[in-house]
């Protein structure tokens, strides 16, 4: 056998070791501690949302799956560990729609989204309530919309940041209403809130979930829900649609993403037992609590999902220069 042919012969070899390594792996895997990164802080709903459902996934797989928070940069530090961590399913990403926006404000990001990460289980979607001070005079959203187009309006909008989904929210109404207003970011929500109830600024886009105590203790009022539909919890509650504006809903999602070479096996394992756990009576209702609707897909579907969200996403910030 010449030099040439054995060369051959060696990598073939260590093809098929590979493979059958690769193989073994994935049949047993998970066979000691998952680690998920979160990339934003403990009591997010980034955060509360994959907790709840890590929780009863650990007893589902046989391991612990052991949360951890890596915060900064709107969530691509924690981001970018995952995207470089070995692909062998023992670290994970649970991620929100936040995912799909910072690539448009931080154009130096050391992971590409569809090509270093895989998509793995969606958890659910939630929606925002637009809510204002309850001193402003505007009962309805069309009272407010009259206000906010008038040639002397100044109005201005709260959000937890730059870029976050109450930012894409707020962004994407204000456009589609056709009216402008200034951006005043704060880091966290409950100072918005605090400022949304002092009369400080007009308007927030809240995730629902904290938004309904106060809105139904009347310390805030609800003008216009973010999903393309009414929500039950907030019957009497248009959603943009029903007031005839195109493109002015928002949806938040989160799910879990693994590093783009993970084994197909694996990924398929952990979507199948992410599922069984979603469809569960008491899971479902621990989901509804937190204002978190399904939103089911498979792996191949959310990897297209999340490709459509980016694109659309850059061509907003694009279009209302939102920059970090």
């Amino acid at each position: 056998m010449n030099q040439f042919a054995k060369s051959m012969a060696a990598l073939a070899m260590c093809a098929a070791s590979f493979a059958t390594c690769t193989q073994a792996s994935a049949q047993s895997w998970p066979s000691h501690i998952i680690k998920a990164v979160i990339p934003f802080g403990a009591g997010s709903a980034t955060d509360v949302v994959p907790r709840a459902v890590f929780d009863r996934m650990s007893a589902e797989l046989g391991q612990t799956i052991v949360v951890e928070n890596r915060t900064g940069a709107g969530g691509s530090l924690g981001t970018a560990i995952v995207a470089h961590a070995t692909p062998d399913g023992y670290t994970i990403l649970a991620h929100s729609s936040a995912l799909v926006i910072a690539p448009s404000l931080y154009p130096n990001l050391t992971y590409d989204v569809t090509k270093d990460l895989s998509s793995v289980l969606m958890l659910g979607s939630s929606v925002s309530v637009m809510i204002v001070p309850t001193s402003r005079p505007w009962k309805t959203v069309q009272e407010f919309l009259e206000a906010a187009r008038a040639k002397d309006a100044v109005i201005t909008f709260g959000s937890v940041g730059i870029g976050s989904a109450t930012h894409i929210a707020a962004e994407k109404f204000r456009i589609a209403a056709g009216f402008k207003a200034t951006h005043v970011p704060y880091r966290g929500g409950a100072e918005v809130i605090t400022d949304i109830m002092g009369g400080r600024i007009d308007f927030y886009f809240c995730p629902l979930s904290t938004a309904l105590p106060l809105i139904q203790d009347g310390r805030v009022r609800a003008l216009v829900v973010s999903s393309p539909k009414r929500v039950a919890d907030l019957p009497d509650v248009p959603s943009p649609v029903d007031i005839g504006l195109k493109n002015a809903d928002s949806v938040s999602w989160f799910g879990v993403f693994m590093p783009s070479k993970t084994p197909r096996d694996i990924i398929d394992k952990f979507h199948a037992a992410g599922v069984k756990v979603l469809a569960e009576p008491e899971m479902q209702a621990k989901l509804k609590k937190l204002a978190v609707d399904p939103m089911p897909m498979t792996p191949a579907e959310m990897d297209v999902f999340v490709k459509q969200e980016l694109g659309s996403n850059a061509a907003l910030l694009k279009s209302v220069e939102i920059k970090h």
